[in-house]
């Protein structure tokens, strides 16, 4: 367990990670120095602290941050592949910098782009990253670059592994188009309905990750852990929409609601004039690719991993999106 005197400071902490890390850090007794860039402010958090700051302003960050144990890189550029090219090394520049400063574990999110079309059905830490596609080589890349700053003992490092994000706000697949049209009693899926692949609710990973910060000593000084989160198909997805829109009289039973396919093609097509949706289109694969994240490392290091139910999980996740009123938590209940 952490004391009081346990400090973290997260880069980019008004991200749906970021904001998540803050609560969970700061819920778990840590000092939170919470990273926005100049100008910006934060919502009025127990036990953090807001630093607006540029995040290549070293001397800034480490004044406000003194004595930080840990660093939660929680940053993120546009997704296309411009900017993943011109702004990803500069902003992992950054994040390293300030982490030698303070003598500090950096902590950086992962993904499954890494091993790439050929993948394997189980990835485990040591599984060979063969991707070829742009996103995958440029998170190998990143990941190698960090790696590279371990070697002289002035900081230490952890990748923690996940699928795709859900839940604590906007701007992930469930908005942008699975449940986009729920409310009209229609879903929008990716790919196969039958194909199970991991999803990380990013409460839980939050959580994970404190409970990974605070058992840093015992890994090595660049380490690999997997978040196995959730583990479902489509159909887990569509079963648990679907009973929301009946709860709320959107449809007149679950049966009603409509299952569509994404127009993959359209979305290439589209990607000629948006670089947005030719970066989405890159990773249709992982749509149509089994893959699940082996967390033994992980349990065996921090214990049980922290998991809500899928299907409350999803029910606080479309709260955050402002389509159902708030869930109470068990503790309220009780």
């Amino acid at each position: 367990m952490t004391n009081a005197a346990s400090t973290v400071l997260i880069l980019g902490a008004r991200g749906r990670l970021g904001l998540a890390a803050a609560h969970a850090f700061s819920q778990a007794g840590w000092q939170v120095r919470a990273q926005v860039r100049p100008g910006a402010t934060g919502p009025a958090v127990p036990g953090v602290q807001w630093i607006a700051a540029a995040p290549e302003d070293t001397p800034a960050l480490v004044a406000h941050a003194q004595g930080a144990q840990a660093v939660v890189h929680a940053m993120n550029p546009a997704y296309t592949h411009r900017a993943w090219r011109t702004q990803a090394p500069g902003l992992m520049d950054a994040a390293i910098d300030v982490s030698r400063a303070l003598g500090a574990t950096l902590m950086l999110p992962g993904s499954v782009y890494n091993y790439g079309r050929a993948m394997p059905p189980v990835l485990r830490e040591d599984t060979p990253q063969t991707a070829l596609d742009f996103k995958g080589r440029m998170r190998i890349h990143l990941e190698q670059r960090l790696q590279a700053a371990t070697r002289d003992g002035a900081m230490r490092a952890v990748v923690l592994r996940a699928g795709d994000f859900f839940g604590s706000g906007s701007g992930s697949w469930l908005d942008l188009a699975i449940a986009k049209d729920l409310a009209r009693g229609r879903i929008t899926w990716p790919g196969p309905l039958d194909t199970s692949r991991p999803w990380a609710y990013l409460p839980d990973l939050a959580r994970t990750l404190v409970k990974v910060a605070e058992a840093r000593h015992h890994l090595a000084a660049f380490d690999t852990l997997h978040f196995a989160g959730q583990q479902v198909t489509a159909q887990h997805w569509v079963q648990a929409l679907s009973a929301v829109a009946a709860e709320q009289g959107w449809v007149p039973d679950a049966a009603a609601v409509r299952v569509g396919q994404l127009p993959w093609p359209l979305l290439r097509v589209a990607g000629l004039v948006l670089p947005t949706y030719a970066a989405l289109a890159d990773v249709r694969y992982l749509w149509s690719t089994p893959h699940r994240l082996d967390n033994a490392r992980l349990v065996a290091l921090i214990g049980t991993e922290p998991h809500t139910p899928f299907e409350l999980a999803v029910r606080r996740a479309l709260h955050d999106l402002g389509l159902l009123a708030p869930i109470p938590s068990p503790a309220a209940l009780a």
